[in-house]
């Protein structure tokens, strides 16, 4: 099927996220929207297709204007190694920034490094340092990717972009949308004062939770990240042995 052609009128630089978006005019699902549908729909068979035997992917967040000298860059390129050497891949937004220190820190340690790039008014470069890379027009279908192929999401500094990433998994694993899986705060400096406005404000006027505050980790420590994740994988296989035996209380044969 030929894809249709945008109208003429979007100035350069437009992007898909902005078109779907934007306010329709008359009859304009059955002029564009429509076919936006079945862009959308290969955008969501690539990346499952792409990244279909991916089974222990991590996900990390955090701001794409760090520089190589910050901590924080230095902080996510250990915790990325160390989750390769563990045994995980890592996933990325696959720019600069954090994303190019967790996915250097990954390449070099010999693991599997994913950057899942998006589509941008101003170009974002993918980051020399990925094993395998995607780029999405729309955020939701890249969004859903770092949801589906990840056993947890590891946020370090970043402005709205990683905010919205912290905030929509806490937000699904609250509804019970998705199993729950561990979030963690990297930079106890920079997050604290976020979760103490939580529980001073948002948890003492009943709108969060004391159990919702727990979903998150907060850590200063690498390695406290990977064992974080670890023991998620510990605990998730010892509640599905739990469930089996609660299933099949008496397995073996039966004797005559």
């Amino acid at each position: 099927m030929v894809d249709k052609q945008e109208p003429d009128e979007y100035p350069p630089g437009t992007t898909q996220d902005e078109q779907l978006l934007e306010s329709p005019g008359p009859a304009e699902f059955t002029h564009t929207d429509t076919w936006r549908v079945f862009r959308i729909m290969g955008e969501f068979v690539e990346g499952f297709d792409e990244l279909a035997t991916l089974t222990r992917g991590v996900s990390i967040f955090g701001s794409a204007r760090t520089s190589t000298g910050d901590p924080d860059y230095q902080a996510a390129q250990e915790t990325a190694a160390l989750l390769a050497r563990a045994g995980f891949a890592v996933i990325t937004g696959g720019g600069p920034g954090i994303m190019e220190a967790a996915n250097r820190g990954a390449f070099e340690a010999g693991g599997l490094s994913i950057g899942c790039n998006i589509e941008l008014p101003f170009e974002q470069n993918s980051n020399p340092y990925l094993t395998k890379g995607l780029t999405f027009k729309y955020f939701f279908v890249r969004k859903m990717m770092f949801v589906k192929y990840s056993l947890g999401f590891i946020i370090f500094p970043g402005g709205f972009g990683t905010l919205d990433e912290l905030f929509e998994a806490l937000t699904l694993i609250q509804t019970k949308k998705i199993r729950n899986f561990p979030i963690v705060l990297f930079g106890s400096a920079y997050w604290g004062g976020l979760l103490g406005w939580i529980r001073d404000f948002a948890m003492k006027e009943g709108k969060v939770t004391e159990q919702d505050l727990k979903l998150l980790h907060l850590t200063d420590s690498p390695a406290e990240v990977v064992q974080i994740i670890v023991n998620s994988q510990d605990s998730l296989r010892l509640d599905n042995t739990l469930i089996s035996e609660i299933a099949d209380p008496y397995p073996g044969p039966v004797q005559s």
